[in-house]
């Protein structure tokens, strides 16, 4: 492998651990975050929520960005804009905290729309395992960011305010690993019609969207919920934190392979019904059974949610015939599914207030997977969108 390659890959891997530390790594600082700026619960709530929002709304913008100055350049932009935005929420007052969350959430979904295009158009026929790799490297990132925070915050003395801004090194390291693709990178400059408006008259498109959105809305739930379900069924905390970082850690390893195995095939059909089955069993496991063998439960839901989100990405760019409708495809289903994902949390508590319990928000989460598991199906039927 030349030395240029392996620039292009490290800097694409680097460039995916950072699309999840700038929300991941909020968490565990949440409370001295709102004890500092004076925030209340529902305040600290939102700055996760701002983010998921961004995530929806700003990917629909990728596709004209690309077509102006190229998916190298707008990658390199968004790893930029990362920097700038979590090294601004560190400042002081309230308005600079959401802004600079805002700011980076909006460079997070420009990213993840784009890195299918991405690796359509680098990794062609690597594309099942390249998707792997991005995957993987995202989930891990996520896992890193809120795993070493606090120690961060204890090592240097920094406070939270300190360690926000350090997230700006590794965004700042990938972009210059990343600076001789956007330096080579050029636009689309395709004529004809836009791929933005091809897209959306496929019924192939919303196949897609469904799936994306629906894993993405249960993986949200999940992520906010799982602990307290598990802390309120007589788990002790630590263990279920414990449980959260297992289920998230056993993604990583379903990241990597079912790619690779789903991509051989002409359809993908039967892994998206196999993971929407999967993660339906880890619903049933804590519905029915929390406190009994929970580690085996959180590794079911892992390998289930980390297949479905892998999966939908690899459709993403495998339906389309170049990386400009991979990018027209991708901020269609991402803008969609984050925008439905935002939702979900809410919802979730929403029904569990009125129900006094969980029984009834994880039926609804299992009735959200059976749909789930029909636009898998769909999804991942051979078909090339044009």
């Amino acid at each position: 492998m030349s030395l240029r390659s392996v620039a292009l890959v490290a800097g694409f891997v680097l460039a995916a651990l950072n699309l999840r530390p700038a929300i991941a790594g909020i968490s565990p600082l949440l409370d001295e975050i709102m004890d500092d700026v004076g925030l209340s619960p529902a305040g600290g709530g939102a700055i996760t929520t701002v983010m998921v929002v961004c995530l929806g709304v700003f990917g629909l913008a990728v596709p004209l960005l690309a077509r102006r100055i190229g998916l190298d350049r707008t990658l390199f932009a968004g790893l930029l804009v990362i920097a700038a935005g979590v090294a601004l929420r560190g400042l002081d007052g309230a308005a600079l905290l959401y802004l600079g969350s805002a700011l980076a959430a909006t460079a997070i979904a420009v990213m993840n729309v784009a890195m299918p295009g991405v690796v359509k158009q680098h990794f062609p026929s690597r594309i099942n395992l390249m998707t792997g790799v991005y995957v993987s490297s995202v989930v891990a990132g996520a896992a890193t960011a809120s795993a070493l925070v606090i120690p961060l915050e204890h090592v240097t003395g920094y406070g939270w305010r300190g360690v926000s801004a350090l997230l700006a090194v590794p965004a700042l390291l990938a972009a210059l690993l990343w600076l001789p693709q956007a330096r080579r990178g050029r636009a689309g400059g395709q004529d004809g019609p836009r791929p933005i408006g091809m897209v959306l008259r496929s019924p192939v498109t919303w196949y897609v969207t469904a799936l994306m959105g629906l894993q993405s809305l249960t993986f949200y739930v999940m992520l906010a919920w799982l602990p307290t379900i598990f802390i309120e069924a007589g788990v002790p905390p630590d263990q279920a934190g414990y449980l959260l970082s297992l289920t998230n850690l056993v993604q990583v390893g379903t990241s990597l392979a079912v790619p690779v195995l789903a991509g051989r095939r002409k359809s993908q059909a039967p892994y998206a019904v196999a993971a929407g089955v999967l993660t339906v069993l880890g619903y049933l496991g804590m519905l029915l059974a929390p406190t009994t063998l929970p580690w085996v439960w959180m590794i079911v839901l892992g390998v289930g949610q980390g297949a479905s989100f892998v999966l939908a990405l690899l459709i993403i760019a495998l339906r389309p015939a170049n990386p400009a409708g991979v990018t027209a495809l991708s901020a269609v289903a991402q803008s969609v599914g984050y925008g439905v994902a935002a939702l979900g949390p809410m919802l979730f508590g929403l029904l569990r207030e009125v129900s006094g319990g969980w029984s009834v928000p994880l039926m609804a989460g299992m009735g959200a997977l059976v749909v789930q598991i029909v636009a898998g199906w769909h999804a991942g039927r051979p078909a090339t969108l044009r």
